[in-house]
């Protein structure tokens, strides 16, 4: 594998959108060629190279390219957008739409991230070592194609409406977590650890929704069964845990809500 690291300079106070930071459009450049690279910020065009001090060397392929960046960059948005392989660390905390469209490869930010993580995400894997916003693995406001594959794990918390319209994949919060988790869910898997603020599944016709703690649910999801040690998704639980069927203001619904005793 073949390292590139980007080291920020003063970032511009309006925020950038850099979806150049990506393994695919790393690959097969050198470091000057990748420092031309265009960013936006406000109504203006820059350069990476203007942002960031580039070092290292990208690999002849995505897969093969491993990119760095050395600090905090919580305005820089669309880092790893539409990524298919490789891999980005950011050794701090990174901007809104994180891997949005990724279909491959590996994100991990060692800080937090801002909303709208992981939008429509088809495959890899993003590992939040901090907190994320909202819209985590969600559709774009509007739509209805949210996550369909990959993983998603956030160690800390995780703001509102996490897999809104999600079509699959998974969802992994290790804290706490706003309201709606699952919202308009089709299918797919959402593991909540820590305290949830309430609405699990509003409106959602498929997938799963896993409670380790106690939360109110919605009138439309009704008792089912109790069950012991369960594999949900593909993932193994231990404990005891009450499943509940839903949401049954619509016809089609098939979703379970597994909440632990």
């Amino acid at each position: 594998m073949a390292e590139i690291t980007l080291t920020p300079k003063d970032q511009p106070a309006t925020g950038m959108d850099a979806e150049c930071i990506c393994p695919d459009v790393f690959a097969g450049k050198g470091t000057e060629e990748i420092g031309n690279l265009e960013v936006y910020y406000g109504n203006r065009t820059g350069k990476l190279s203007d942002f960031f001090e580039i070092s290292g060397e990208a690999g002849a392929t995505a897969e093969e390219t491993v990119i760095v960046i050395a600090g905090d960059v919580p305005g820089t948005k669309r880092i790893g957008q539409e990524m298919s392989a490789g891999e980005i660390v950011v050794k701090g905390s990174a901007g809104m739409y994180v891997g949005i469209r990724m279909s491959g490869g590996r994100i991990t930010v060692e800080g937090d991230v801002d909303a709208f993580c992981g939008q429509r995400m088809l495959g890899g894997e993003i590992h939040i070592k901090g907190s994320a916003g909202n819209r985590l693995g969600s559709a774009y406001r509007g739509d209805w194609r949210g996550m369909r594959g990959g993983k998603i794990v956030v160690e800390g918390s995780c703001g509102s409406e996490p897999g809104t319209f999600m079509q699959g994949g998974t969802i992994w919060i290790k804290g706490d977590c706003g309201a709606f988790p699952g919202a308009h869910a089709r299918k797919g898997l959402i593991v909540i650890e820590g305290e949830c603020a309430g609405r699990p599944g509003a409106q959602a016709i498929g997938g799963n929704l896993v409670m380790m703690n106690p939360v109110e649910l919605l009138p439309g999801f009704v008792r089912e069964e109790e069950v012991e040690d369960p594999e949900i998704g593909g993932e193994k639980f231990q404990g005891s845990f009450t499943r509940y069927s839903g949401h049954h203001v619509d016809p089609r619904a098939k979703m379970s809500i597994y909440v632990k005793v």
